[in-house]
């Protein structure tokens, strides 16, 4: 029998991360850019944080954009006009332009992004409508009785 590696998977998307505990063991290798590195991070039950590295990119470098279930960053450094170019004699930060794409589980939205000490924060937040929440239908003897929504630890 053929073990997969979901590490990819765990890479590209968020929100996720039950669907995926369930399927541990099945899935399929794929090649992930590897260029900017970044983490994704849970910071509370329905919130997370996707951290990405971009030194050497400011903040007019850099674009986020949200569609769909969707999220797209890139980076690509602006030339200043008025500067000098300088000679390179060794170039160890990597200041290439990139796209990473972060597949969004339903009703995961962005709700801030910051740029501190040469990391871009993106937060998010998953928000479950009403409408979508588990309910407790309880049994009646011929009353009506209304359904009680369930919190997301009893679901």
């Amino acid at each position: 029998m053929r073990t997969f590696d979901l590490a990819p998977l765990y890479r590209s998307t968020v929100g996720f991360d039950r669907l995926f505990s369930m399927l541990d063991g099945v899935g399929s290798e794929a090649a992930a850019p590897t260029y900017p590195p970044y983490n994704i991070e849970r910071t509370g039950e329905n919130a997370y944080r996707i951290s990405v590295a971009v030194a050497g990119f400011g903040e007019s470098d850099l674009t986020i954009e949200s569609k769909e279930n969707t999220l797209t960053i890139r980076g690509e450094r602006q030339e200043k006009s008025g500067e000098q170019p300088s000679e390179v004699l060794y170039q160890g930060i990597a200041a290439r332009a990139f796209e990473r794409r972060f597949q969004l589980a339903d009703y995961v939205q962005v709700t801030g992004a910051q740029l501190s000490n040469g990391l871009l924060h993106v937060d998010l937040v998953r928000e479950i409508p009403e409408a979508k929440k588990p309910r407790q239908i309880p049994i009646g003897n011929g009353k009506k009785v209304e359904p009680q929504v369930l919190n997301a630890k009893a679901a």
